[in-house]
């Protein structure tokens, strides 16, 4: 089954934008996060259409976060990636007319569609700053982001 960690990743990085005083190159997002700076790239690409980042040109320049991390939540970050798919499980379309593949389909799609509307719930409550405490919680202290890109 093919998983997507889009969510993931992008909540890791922004984490990281928020621990940082100042603006943070791609090239040092790609080497905290151990991927190519092109990646990250399209990755906040979307984040800066939703007005979750901004970035600055120049010699001091980088991406920063552009709102609270208290007013963005999972939800956020979700849409802002393009809401995508959230379960991988699907149901069979091969026989519409079949009443058996019909019975499946209308149970597991109420299924589907009630765990959907439960995790999408869950994220609109989940603000960043509630998941960054919880890192600073489980470190003991602040991370920061060096200048190769690793956090310490």
């Amino acid at each position: 089954m093919k998983t997507n960690s889009q969510l993931s990743v992008t909540l890791h990085l922004l984490l990281h934008l928020a621990d940082s005083a100042s603006p943070v190159t791609s090239q040092a997002l790609a080497g905290a996060m151990h991927t190519n700076p092109v990646v990250i790239r399209r990755m906040i690409g979307g984040l800066r259409e939703a007005g979750l980042v901004h970035s600055s040109k120049g010699h001091n320049g980088g991406w920063s976060l552009a709102r609270d991390l208290a007013e963005i939540t999972l939800l956020d970050v979700y849409h802002a990636l393009g809401s995508p798919r959230l379960l991988a499980l699907t149901h069979r379309a091969d026989n519409p007319d079949c009443l058996v593949e019909k019975a499946v389909n209308a149970s597991l799609g109420d299924a589907f569609e009630a765990a959907e509307a439960l995790l999408l719930t869950r994220f609109g409550n989940v603000s960043l700053a509630a998941l960054r405490h919880d890192v600073h919680a489980a470190l003991g202290h602040v991370p920061t982001l060096c200048a190769d890109g690793n956090a310490a």
